[in-house]
């Protein structure tokens, strides 16, 4: 790893920030967040919020008394992003006088924090907040560095570490993160004051130093170490063997089993990953063993669950049916396994939690890759590049040694951990969270404006128009979105499986699109009727077709909604080529609401009427 460090660029963000941000943020604070944006940019160093970095300096309160203060990455903030404010200065002196006390609660720690905030206003600190402090240092990084946690996922971690560190970094013992942990990371400091940096056990890497530079190119230093030891190993290792069955079409699959995780209770997105990578560790012979040892470090808990389901289906299936039965079987072992292990946890501590959902988050296919699940697709694009590390890390584990991780007990008590269940609660939930839904017609108009609706109520879209300008508006609300002509059918089919591919599978459709060609239909030229027909009934037609088989493989209902207008109630002169395809796409409607109700899959119609758009001519 190369230290992306710029004496330049460091001058720049201390001008920057410290006249943005006014007195509060002084130099020291302006390259505390310079290099925590370093650190925060390395996907290998950190991911989705993980890591925090502090320094300490002194800042004036609200009676302009300079004071000794902490500033320490707050919760909510991602080092890749975050700005001055995201560090909050806690008063120093009396922090560090809580290591005097035995012990301490996590609600009691999250209480002296706030307490001690110069602005009672700033971010909740870090939860590792008091092993910072108890630090004598100036500035501290800490990572969940993949390279790092192949060394200290190990049973043997301490002799493996002493070989590639030496003297530099001292090892801590794990510990769950709060008031016990940073009490002992003091003390095992104190017994070598010289080091450059902690390791902690199955956890992380801590370096220190005098200037944000110093703590930076340590940890930098740190890590470039590790990936070499470990390139060396793996090379003289060589690779794993494989076991690559033949598996079912991702395509086929998605909807099946997100039908399955739906009608477990909660719905989902599914994000799907089939790289190289990927495919060489799901196609592991020594797959079950190693998937089965659990998260690289605990924070990714939340994220993954302790543990994937590995889902083995062979391209010989059968069909819909027998897939789905795979499928619920499957699912519902991992779910009474998760059951399992809870009831073995709470039994074990004596305790009462309120048992979270048993759903996977991560789905290991051999022959396939990996999907990951989510409440979003943001969700589950983060549980899959977790994971993606996690692989690189077990693979460097198991070069250097064997891939052990916390076990299960630790593992629960990160995942039932108040203080780190309150980083995902309190989220706001939308009426269509977790709806995928097909929006035709969607670059201008009508249906921009309801591709708009169904975003600001949470849906996931694809939206389909021949204009190029869809993608406008799919930048704008963060939507897939596709460009052909309506008119192809096999276009029509492709764009459906692509949404299957992007998020797993569909909540329903809107189909929107159309033209207004006008002509008295006596007179009508063929082409035009043709055209009409083409855009006004087929379209909707092989797009209802596409989207049905998709709503009855996941089996969890779903909606049809057509833009079929006032034409064939009240029609005018002159747009018979219009009406009469719009009276077909009326009869069409309500055929599909007689024959797939019984599958809870609604169909309906917007009769749109009076609304000016490209569609008519000004006139």
């Amino acid at each position: 790893m190369q230290s992306a460090w710029s004496d330049e660029a460091a001058v720049q963000a201390v001008a920057r920030y410290t006249s943005a941000a006014g007195l509060w943020c002084n130099e020291d604070l302006a390259l505390r967040t310079y290099s925590a944006r370093l650190i925060g940019a390395e996907p290998s160093l950190v991911l989705y919020g993980g890591g925090n970095t502090s320094v300490k300096t002194r800042l004036r309160d609200d009676t302009g008394e300079e004071i000794d203060v902490i500033c320490v990455k707050g919760s909510g903030w991602d080092l890749a992003t975050i700005e001055p404010a995201g560090h909050p200065a806690v008063r120093l002196a009396s922090l560090r006088a809580l290591r005097q006390r035995e012990a301490m609660s996590d609600e009691d720690m999250v209480r002296a924090a706030r307490s001690r905030l110069v602005d009672p206003a700033a971010p909740t600190p870090s939860v590792e907040l008091l092993l910072h402090a108890f630090l004598p240092h100036r500035f501290i990084d800490h990572s969940h560095a993949d390279a790092i946690l192949s060394l200290v996922d190990q049973e043997d971690a301490e002799r493996i570490c002493g070989e590639v560190f030496g003297a530099r970094l001292r090892l801590v013992p794990y510990v769950m993160p709060g008031f016990a942990l940073a009490k002992l990371a003091a003390e095992v400091f104190e017994q070598d004051p010289h080091v450059e940096g902690l390791l902690l056990h199955r956890h992380g890497l801590f370096t220190f130093g005098e200037t944000a530079r110093e703590s930076y190119e340590r940890h930098i230093a740190a890590v470039t170490a590790a990936e070499q030891h470990i390139g060396g190993k793996r090379r003289a290792r060589g690779t794993p063997a494989r076991a690559a069955p033949a598996a079912v079409e991702y395509e086929r699959l998605a909807p099946v089993l997100r039908g399955e995780l739906t009608r477990g209770g909660n719905r989902c997105v599914l994000h799907f990953r089939d790289d190289a990578a990927v495919r060489d560790f799901v196609d592991d012979a020594n797959l079950d063993s190693l998937a089965a040892r659990g998260p690289a470090t605990p924070d990714h808990v939340l994220r993954t669950k302790p543990l994937p389901l590995i889902l083995r289906l062979d391209s010989g299936s059968g069909g819909t049916d027998e897939l789905r039965t795979a499928v619920s079987r499957a699912v519902g072992k991992y779910r009474r396994a998760y059951d399992d292990y809870f009831q073995r946890q709470t039994t074990a501590k004596r305790i009462t939690r309120t048992r979270l959902d048993p759903e996977p988050r991560i789905i290991l296919a051999p022959g396939l890759g990996l999907i990951a699940v989510g409440r979003s697709e943001a969700d589950a694009r983060a549980a899959a590049d977790i994971y993606l590390h996690t692989i690189d890390i077990i693979r460097g584990a198991e070069a250097v040694g064997r891939y052990a991780p916390v076990g299960e007990s630790d593992c629960f008590d990160i995942e039932y951990w108040s203080l780190e269940q309150a980083k995902l609660a309190g989220r706001k939930t939308r009426p269509l969270d977790a709806r995928v839904v097909v929006i035709t017609g969607a670059a201008s108009g009508i249906g921009a404006a309801i591709a708009r609706r169904f975003a600001a109520a949470g849906a996931h879209l694809y939206l389909v128009d021949r204009d190029a300008g869809v993608a406008g508006i799919a930048r704008e609300l963060g939507a897939a979105h596709a460009v052909f002509d309506v008119a192809d059918r096999a276009a029509i089919e492709a764009g459906v499986q692509a949404a299957v591919q992007r998020f797993g599978g569909i909540d329903g459709i809107v189909s929107n699109a159309g033209i207004a060609p006008q002509s008295p239909i006596h007179d009508c030229p063929p082409e035009v009727l043709e055209r009409s027909f083409a855009i006004n009934f087929f379209a909707h037609q092989w797009l209802a077709a596409a989207a049905s088989r998709v709503l009855r493989a996941q089996g969890t209902g779903g909606f049809l909604l057509f833009n079929i207008s006032k034409a064939p109630q009240d029609p005018g002169p002159g747009l018979g080529p219009y009406v009469v395809a719009k009276a077909a796409l009326f009869a069409l409607m309500r055929q599909y609401a007689l024959e797939q109700g019984e599958a809870g899959i609604r169909s309906a119609a917007v009769n749109a009427d009076r609304i000016r758009t490209n569609l008519l001519s000004p006139a």
